[in-house]
């Protein structure tokens, strides 16, 4: 698959039911599926195709291969991809058709992004989203000739196709993330432009914890509605949950009774705080249900009156609670919220309709205007006792979104607690190496029996032994029983191996020989001595990279007009050294870099992470085709050949390892 490009399917019709970005995801499952045995027949297609989304998650493999032996029953005939691509199609929607959904594990906001074969669009999302953009960004002094935005026309995708309001909103939901000094934001953009945009858009948000698996820049040019509105929810999904945590709302230990009850708070997703949350204020009033998700359990808008009472009673209606019809008592619980001042961004309609996006949206809002907690000096203590190690959890954060953005069946919220199974494990595994993983006793979630986690675990440790990982005195037990140590040390050897077999496979480069962290050293001072400057790096804890010109100087050297000088400071003052580390994260993402570090890890010169930062310079330089790498100044020489294609699982416009 290394290097593939061109025409995937010559067949018409085919090339109607996919986006480019799936056909390229569906293309390296079928190589990884032929590779195993040098050929593939219709009769392995029930248990290849145990690995994809949808197909393999609601069929089981007898009845995939029930149904594959009655459209063919000619079992030993050899599969083409086209061919297929046709079988995956008709399993897809029989699977549909079964489940009535989507994958069974996708969240509720992933599914208007990543499903293959339903582009329907929700209308009352696209206004919430619209409403939301409009408030948020209203004061932006690029945007304010477009705002706001009609919710009742299509004007949103139009504006979404030059790339600066996608960028914009990723820095309202996560301020920081990226440098808007990296933004392309001229009147009027030329194609390259618009593309480095969407580029540092996608990987942008991949690093703030976006699934934008199946994605690619070419989508938001042709303003693909479903996926852009999939890409938007989450951004905003991102945003309305960011006061979630213990760090963000130390009141929420009000929510448990002890110290070993907070660790598991930790662990949960927003989501589940949320509503936990919920419950807990509810406890106080006459409602005894509890509310298990934003959509049936609120339909009836009963959960909502009460929860309102009980944070703002002298804002109350009586006639809430006695009213019969739920749509009458949504209104009222909506002017409930008015009173309050939580603006809201969804209808009556919404509410009974039990629409999962705006429900969790309206009680995000809630929680963040008036979450009704109290400080409480002996539970606030609690998280004095509790182990702060800023270097552990942005490691966890690295990882986490690494993981999730290769398309695993499963999104993780926690890598400590949601890898114990070893079920996301294999799976990443199986992504870096294709074929490595013995699916035959491998044990599929939900997992119930303790042995048989520690068996996954087990296979997981002596796959790292065989990629010659480091694993002394670590046993699958250990993963079982969430040692921090050992998952983050496991973890960054597995990223590591990942983007050193990038760059091993790009053989027209490396001849098959390994790559070793000495060839990424050597390579990046060549560049950079090349190019006229003399800046080095000894190693990759050189602690004179912490004022980012090493990085600057090397960005300049692979593209040389990528970095704008005169937007660089001097790197002296712990601010300037930041504000060159958050330009070099930004234009290495809009370059097509495909990283998950923080300014921080720059600055204090992480060596773990300067080495990730370099190799995908590297490996984003190394794989443009020969005739068109950078070497001047135009503006049809920069990163958008990040469409070409490798095996990569953390390529550039679009994580290609999964399909919906």
């Amino acid at each position: 698959m290394a290097g593939y490009v061109g025409i995937l399917v010559s067949d018409p019709w085919l090339q109607n039911q996919f986006t480019q970005v799936e056909l390229r995801s569906l293309k390296t499952h079928f190589t990884s599926m032929r590779r195993e045995s040098g050929k593939l027949t219709v009769g392995d297609l029930a248990s290849r195709m145990s690995r994809l989304k949808v197909v393999g998650e609601n069929l089981s493999e007898q009845e995939r291969a029930d149904f594959i032996a009655d459209l063919y029953p000619n079992l030993n005939d050899e599969v083409d991809f086209e061919f297929f691509l046709k079988v995956y199609l008709k399993l897809h929607a029989h699977a549909s058709a079964r489940t009535g959904s989507p994958a069974k594990n996708s969240s509720a906001f992933l599914k208007a992004a990543t499903t293959t074969l339903l582009h329907t669009i929700s209308e009352s999302e696209k206004a919430s989203y619209v409403a939301h953009i409009n408030n948020y960004l209203a004061q932006d002094g690029f945007l304010n000739k477009y705002l706001p935005i009609n919710a009742s026309s299509n004007d949103l995708f139009e504006i979404v196709k030059d790339g600066v309001l996608l960028c914009k909103l990723i820095n309202v939901a996560v301020p920081g993330t990226i440098d808007e000094r990296a933004i392309n934001t001229k009147r009027l953009l030329n194609p390259w432009e618009r593309n480095e945009n969407h580029t540092l858009c996608l990987n942008s948000a991949k690093a703030i914890g976006c699934t934008v698996v199946n994605i690619g820049t070419q989508d938001f040019i042709e303003g693909r509605r479903h996926l852009v509105l999939g890409l938007i929810s989450q951004i905003i999904k991102i945003q309305l949950l960011a006061d979630l945590n213990l760090k963000k709302t130390p009141q929420l230990v009000e929510l448990v009774d002890d110290s070993k009850d907070v660790e598991e708070l930790m662990s949960l997703p927003p989501e589940k705080i949320l509503l936990r949350w919920m419950n807990f204020q509810l406890k106080k009033s006459p409602y005894k249900k509890i509310v298990s998700n934003f959509s049936t359990d609120v339909k009836d808008a009963e959960a909502y009156a009460h929860l309102l009472n009980v944070l703002a009673p002298e804002h109350s209606n009586p006639s809430t609670l006695t009213v019969k019809d739920p749509f009458q008592r949504a209104k009222l619980v909506l002017e409930h919220a008015d009173r309050m001042g939580c603006k809201r961004y969804l209808t009556a309609k919404d509410i009974v309709d039990g629409s999962p996006n705006l429900n969790l949206a309206f009680v995000a809002h809630i929680f963040q205007h008036r979450n009704g907690l109290s400080t409480q000096t002996k539970q606030i203590s609690f998280l004095e006792t509790l182990p702060d190690d800023a270097q552990v959890s942005r490691e966890e954060r690295v990882f986490r979104f690494w993981i999730n953005s290769l398309g695993n069946s499963t999104y993780i919220d926690n890598v400590f607690e949601d890898l114990r199974n070893g079920w996301i494990l294999l799976e990443t595994l199986d992504k870096v190496s294709p074929g490595i993983v013995n699916w035959k006793i491998a044990n599929r979630p939900p997992i119930k029996l303790p042995f048989k986690k520690v068996e996954n675990c087990n296979q997981v440790v002596k796959i790292g032994k065989q990629l010659k990982f480091s694993l002394v005195n670590i046993a699958g037990n250990d993963i079982v029983q969430g040692n921090k140590k050992l998952i983050l040390a496991y973890l960054w050897q597995l990223m590591r191996y990942n983007i050193l077999q990038l760059l091993k496979n790009l053989r027209f480069h490396s001849h098959g020989k390994e790559i070793t962290d000495v060839d990424i050293l050597r390579w990046a001072n060549t560049k950079v001595s090349d190019s006229g400057s003399q800046s080095r790096m000894d190693s990759f804890k050189d602690k004179s990279l912490s004022d980012g010109i090493f990085f600057l100087e090397l960005l300049s050297a692979v593209q040389p007009r990528s970095v704008n000088w005169s937007l660089v400071t001097k790197g002296v003052t712990d601010e300037q050294k930041k504000m060159n580390a958050t330009y070099i994260i930004s234009i290495a993402r809009k370059l097509g870099c495909s990283i998950f570090l923080l300014p921080e890890d720059i600055t204090e010169v992480n060596q773990k992470m300067i080495l990730t930062l370099t190799a995908s310079i590297m490996y984003w330089f190394l794989k443009q085709p020969v005739e068109e790498k950078p070497s001047a100044t135009s503006d049809s020489e920069n990163g958008s050949q990040v469409e070409t294609i490798s095996n990569s699982t953390t390529d550039d416009s679009a994580s290609e390892s999964s399909v919906e």
